[in-house]
């Protein structure tokens, strides 16, 4: 897997401040507001900073919390975990494995078959439609 770096000028020429708040900075979109949040239409979301594949619409799966939930990845290789102490919690952070960018948490709380719910952030992401 070839990894993407760029400078952090490279990064905010790329994304909009919303993205780069939340896919560089670790941010986090409010709940219910996010380009996706609702989205049901068939295809794939991919990180809004290297274009990888990154989650599939059959497995997302509304988990009432405001955010896209998917019960897994397309290629567990294309995410990365890291345990999150921010804010006086211990949270599992989801990232892209390709380019660093900050996608969202992981929690055991999601429907079969995995039992996870990956809670990704509309701003980390792009949608590709596929036709079924």
């Amino acid at each position: 897997m070839q990894k993407i770096v760029k400078s952090d000028a490279q990064w905010r020429e790329q994304l909009s401040p919303q993205e780069y708040s939340v896919a560089r900075q670790k941010g986090t979109e409010r709940a219910f507001t996010g380009r996706y949040w609702d989205h049901t239409e068939f295809g794939i979301y991919r990180c809004v900073g290297c274009g990888t594949a990154l989650f599939a619409s059959d497995t997302k799966f509304d988990a009432g919390c405001g955010w896209p939930s998917y019960f897994e990845p397309i290629d567990p290789k294309n995410v990365r975990e890291e345990t999150d102490t921010a804010h006086g919690m211990k949270r599992t952070e989801v990232l892209c494995n390709v380019c660093d960018s900050h996608l969202g948490h992981v929690f055991p709380d999601g429907p079969p078959p995995t039992g996870l719910r990956y809670c990704i952030n509309s701003l980390s992401l792009t949608f590709e439609p596929v036709k079924p």
